[in-house]
């Protein structure tokens, strides 16, 4: 959610800041600004717009900004207040020298500004954002750093903000909590960014910022502080991934581009996850005579990694013999959730900042639990929080519909539930080798897969049309059909609801008529015949069936009137292969449509605040 960059340096700022947000919108966002200190005069001067970065950069060619070496930029993704350009950032305080940009929820910004407008300040906005640059005034008497640290003492929630001061043309302060911010260390110039991809084709350096943590930024040094103003040690991170892989490299869109990069994504992993014949899990810091005493374990995850924590609950209780509970992690912390010491607790999250899994994680650990999270982004608040840090190393992932990142988690638990299964000894050595082979076929199989997108690219735009689909699976595959239902809403606005097959008489088959199109997941399972009745029930009320089937299974074409193949493979893993044709199928939708599949509406990639 929200993007932020800022610039110190010796270079033309405007063109650094518009180019950043440009890389940030992935992140989703409804308006954008940009603030500078004049080169000139020392004045700040701001432009803001309603709608895409274009709307800004047009702003800009009729309304220049003047010279400047120094500046910030937000795209804004509304909470408190309307999508439009009083409320977009950045925000200033009333004398017009302080500014602002702010990602995240300030908890408490009505009791403050009450208080201020009490005071006579007067507000512009409808935004929590804009109580720090009067807070902030309020407390300056010369010292830029004394007067931040004081207002972000009064602050309660979620934030990560970028300021500028006119009287202290060079400085840059940046500060965070529970929303993600880094530094990107330049020569003679310094970065700040929400996300990697703002700046990594200008540096690779990097610092985390931590929770708590304060930095005081000029062209030349990076001073980090708590917020009591005691400074501390940093390191410095270099970023691992290219350049070329946050840019689309001949593909329409960014989710097709990570589509096809999931063979390689899954070979990578698996590569240097298997070792020797053996699970090498480096990371996991739990040692195997503790995983032995684990009795339960819960997953905590939101949207898509709640998917794969639910194909994940099936394969460690039938290969690890352990009883999984799953929570949407919005609703763990306000259930009361029973947990013992011998509870572990698994994470799962792309970006490592969504903060109802974090929120999760931090009440978890407060009750005694241990923490394994599965996380993408290396850094991140959540990886800080765990005890152990499953990486998918999946690389940037640019479409906020999550494909690379989801097949990567789902890997991930794969080889989990083969490390628990190996220390439990719940499967005989000959049974997790052969599952381990299955798994290293999978990168193949996805290649076997991707060569015939043509296939649903076809079907796909034969039933664009319709204006509602029903996606079922049973066992295994009953997450597959909620993540197929999710993709397909996510970027083409068509209401699509999962269901486990055998609930579908438990009401949702009253919304079957012909104006319905079905897409059955039906591989070759202990289930599949179940499905094959489903089927029947529902061409019998006259829906439009797509069926996900095992190739060369000819006999499915009687019951569906299209049919998607993938290829035959362990039943169990079939959630890995089912993935592929689903998040094609969607894509196909929403071309069809003419929806922005990179950027829907409304949503946000890395959902930081509650």
């Amino acid at each position: 959610m929200c993007g932020i960059i800022g610039y110190v340096g010796g270079k033309d700022a405007v063109p650094i800041l518009i180019d950043g947000l440009k890389k940030l919108e992935y992140r989703g966002y409804d308006s954008s600004g940009v603030g500078v200190i004049s080169s000139g005069n020392g004045q700040l001067v701001v432009r803001k717009s309603e709608g895409k970065i274009h709307n800004l950069q047009e702003l800009i060619k009729s309304h220049a900004l003047p010279s400047a070496t120094i500046g910030i930029s937000h795209t804004r993704w509304a909470t408190h207040g309307v999508p439009n350009r009083v409320n977009a950032h950045p925000h200033a305080d009333a004398s017009g020298k302080i500014l602002v940009v702010h990602n995240g929820i300030i908890e408490n910004y009505q009791e403050l500004r009450s208080d201020l407008e009490k005071k006579g300040v007067r507000f512009l906005s409808q935004t929590d954002t804009e109580v720090i640059p009067h807070l902030i005034a309020e407390f300056y008497q010369g010292d830029f750093l004394k007067a931040v640290l004081r207002a972000i003492q009064q602050l309660k929630g979620a934030f990560a903000v970028g300021i500028l001061h006119a009287d202290h043309p060079d400085t840059l302060i940046a500060a965070r909590v529970g929303s993600p911010l880094i530094i990107g260390i330049g020569k003679g110039e310094n970065f700040i960014a929400s996300d990697v991809p703002a700046i990594l084709d200008r540096t690779s350096r990097v610092i985390y910022l931590k929770d708590g943590q304060l930095a005081v930024i000029n062209d030349r040094q990076i001073k980090v502080c708590t917020f009591t103003g005691k400074e501390v040690k940093v390191k410095t991170d270099k970023v691992s991934f290219s350049v070329g892989s946050v840019h689309k490299e001949g593909f329409a869109h960014f989710m097709l581009k990570e589509i096809h990069e999931q063979p390689g994504v899954l070979s990578r992993m698996l590569a240097s996850r298997v070792k020797g014949g053996r699970v090498a899990l480096e990371g996991l810091e739990i040692k195997d005579n503790d995983l032995k005493k684990i009795e339960q374990i819960m997953v905590v995850a939101c949207g898509t990694a709640y998917h794969a924590g639910m194909v994940g609950k099936y394969v460690i209780e039938r290969l690890a013999r352990l009883s999984v509970l799953i929570d949407v992690s919005s609703e763990f912390r306000y259930r009361d959730p029973i947990i013992t010491k011998k509870t572990l607790i698994l994470a799962i999250s792309q970006s490592g900042e969504t903060a109802d899994t974090l929120a999760a994680v931090k009440e978890a650990k407060a009750l005694g639990a241990k923490v394994v999270s599965i996380v993408n982004a290396v850094g991140s608040s959540l990886a800080r929080e765990s005890d152990g840090v499953l990486y998918t190393h999946a690389g940037p992932e640019i479409g906020v519909a999550s494909t690379k990142a989801y097949t990567a988690q789902l890997c991930m638990l794969y080889l989990f539930a083969l490390k628990l299964a190996s220390v439990r000894k719940t499967i005989s050595p000959k049974s997790i080798q052969t599952i381990m082979k299955n798994l290293k076929q999978i990168p193949n199989l996805f290649q076997h897969i991707l060569r015939h997108t043509h296939a649903v690219t076809k079907i796909g735009h034969e039933n664009a049309h319709f204006g509602c689909f029903l996606f079922l699976g049973r066992n295994v595959n009953f997450p597959s059909a909620l993540e197929g239902a999710l993709k397909l809403k996510e970027i083409s606005y068509v209401p699509a609801e999962g269901y486990a097959a055998g609930e579908m008489k438990h009401g949702p088959i009253a919304l079957i008529d012909e104006y319905r199109a079905v897409v059955c997941i039906a591989p070759q399972s202990d289930t599949y015949e179940k499905m094959i009745s489903n089927m029947q029930e529902i061409k019998a009320r006259k829906g439009k069936i797509i069926a996900i089937a095992t190739e060369g299974d000819a006999a499915i074409q009687r019951h569906a009137h299209h049919v998607l193949y993938v290829p035959a493979a362990d039943p169990l893993l079939t959630p890995l292969l089912v993935a592929l044709p689903l998040q094609l199928l969607a894509y196909s939708i929403a071309t069809k449509r003419g929806c922005d599949v990179d950027q829907p509406r409304n949503l946000a990639k890395s959902v930081t605040v509650e």
